[in-house]
């Protein structure tokens, strides 16, 4: 294990470099939003190493998820209900609406931004939003297998059926 990193300008240095050396500095700098920031910039993964108070702040979560949208599992719950957060980490990754709030899984545009960018997105969405066809489609269109996690209804509906036999099936 390394040895503890107390001054902050080494603590600086460390995490520019690699966001990761968060895990060996003081909790005392782990609570400092310049050095978070600094390692937030480098790999947002290691939000999960930050102090509670920092995962509640908006400008730190926003340059996590900006460069891993996964961070947002570790944000504060109200930061998992701020759209504006969540819309970054849905377009970064599908999986990143797992995280979000329930209200924001039954968000349309927010679920369409997920489903566009990966339609299998369409799993974390609300139930709602799964009989939605409009959302369904879109998914469809990413990802034919998206059409599992739509409702029973929409699992049979000839427009969406097309989609599927209109895929190439001759790459495979």
């Amino acid at each position: 294990m390394a040895e503890t990193i107390t001054d902050k300008t080494e603590a600086l240095a460390a995490v520019k470099d690699n966001g990761w050396a968060l895990r060996d500095i003081s909790e005392e700098l782990k609570a400092d939003k310049e050095v978070v920031m600094a390692a937030m910039q480098e790999n947002g993964l290691v939000i999960e190493c930050i102090s509670e108070e920092l995962k509640a702040d908006k400008e730190v979560v926003m340059a996590a998820v900006k460069t891993f949208g996964m961070a947002l599992e570790h944000a504060s719950e109200e930061l998992k209900a701020d759209k504006e957060v969540v819309m970054v980490a849905v377009n970064d990754t599908k999986f990143a609406l797992e995280h979000a709030s329930e209200e924001l899984k039954a968000d349309k545009e927010v679920v369409m931004v997920a489903v566009k960018n990966d339609g299998l997105a369409l799993e974390y969405a609300s139930d709602e939003l799964k009989a939605d066809k409009e959302v369904v489609m879109a998914a469809a269109q990413e990802n034919t297998s998206a059409v599992w996690h739509a409702s029973d209804e929409l699992k049979t509906d000839p427009e969406i059926l097309d989609i599927e036999d209109d895929r190439d099936w001759s790459i495979f």
